[in-house]
């Protein structure tokens, strides 16, 4: 056991405990957990607000006697070949003071090594048909990996509750559906997107863009308020005034794909251009692209390249009748 484990002070004070090894973390879990007020947070480091809003959002479920685990991790497993495993930042120091300062209690960052002894699982959970859409079509094998780290790591840490981005919208449904699927006794919760005073959501990947390519990275929030907008004025209910994470109602499925894919279009004659991934008005049941004739929520989603970054968006919408 880890001498630092008993430096350990109250939950939920301005200190984090930092644990390499699964044997540590179960040390102190037994040590230090409140049966009923425990929460995780699962990161793959380069800390930023949005994890932040993700830790003050367990800190206030579980309260200040409880205990708040944020995980880091780069998980080689949702990583395809190409991708930027080897380029994704790390930035262990930073990311304790963040973790700190939004009131988690333990961060667990172990090595590859150690979450899979011996080398890649030969048993791995799989998205399905789920999780071949949208993310899944561009990123072949991603959600698999990332479902099988989110199991390990939800067993490792044995939350109460799970906290999870809205902004990775395909991301949330998934670990629903297998909290679901496979009778995880967990609750799984979505905290809305953050985002910059420029609209763009907040992002590990956006460092790498230089200030030409964030101007035309904006493209992505304009087009999905511009399809949400359209929908609205469909819907014959004026401009929108609400906030992002407020499920509002809209029309025409048809008028909410159009506007966007204009802002898009226009940004892909940009220098440097947008180039365009997909773009998607789903079910977020089972992330299927919704008809014209669907009602119910639904969740507006893009990705695209600018420069040699990848970035995703996504707002959620109602269709159809008021609720």
């Amino acid at each position: 056991m880890s001498p630092k484990l008993w430096t350990k002070v109250l939950p939920g004070e301005p200190d984090v405990e930092l644990f390499r090894h699964r044997s540590d973390l179960d040390a102190a879990l037994a040590h230090f957990a409140v049966p009923g007020r425990t929460a995780v947070v699962m990161t793959m480091g380069a800390l930023h607000d949005g994890h932040a809003s993700l830790i003050r959002a367990a800190r206030a479920r579980v309260g200040a006697k409880g205990l708040v685990t944020v995980t880091v991790f780069v998980n080689p497993l949702q990583f395809g070949a190409g991708e930027d495993l080897d380029r994704y930042p790390r930035t262990l120091d930073a990311d304790l003071d963040v973790a700190a300062e939004a009131g988690a209690d333990i961060v667990f960052a172990p090595a590859a090594e150690e979450m899979y002894p011996g080398g890649e699982p030969h048993i791995r959970i799989t998205a399905g048909a789920m999780g071949e859409r949208y993310e899944g079509a561009s990123r072949p094998g991603h959600f698999d990996g990332m479902l099988t780290v989110v199991a390990k790591l939800l067993h490792l840490t044995r939350p109460d509750a799970a906290f999870f981005g809205e902004k990775d919208a395909q991301q949330l449904a998934l670990v629903r559906r297998m909290a679901r699927d496979l009778d995880f006794p967990v609750e799984i919760v979505g905290v809305p997107t953050v985002r910059e005073g420029d609209g763009l959501a907040l992002s590990s990947r956006n460092r790498y863009l230089s200030a030409q390519e964030r101007d035309t990275a904006l493209a992505l929030s304009r087009a999905l308020f511009a399809g949400r907008e359209a929908g609205l004025l469909a819907a014959g209910e004026g401009p929108a005034g609400a906030e992002e994470h407020e499920l509002i109602r809209v029309a025409s499925p048809a008028a909410v794909r159009s506007a966007a894919r204009v802002v898009l279009d226009e940004a892909a004659r940009l220098e440097p251009p947008l180039v365009l991934d997909y773009l998607g008005l789903a079910d977020p049941a089972d992330f299927t692209e919704v008809s014209d004739g669907y009602t119910g929520e639904a969740v507006l989603a893009v990705a695209a390249k600018v420069g040699a970054t990848r970035l995703i968006d996504n707002i959620r919408l109602w269709i159809g009748a008021a609720r």
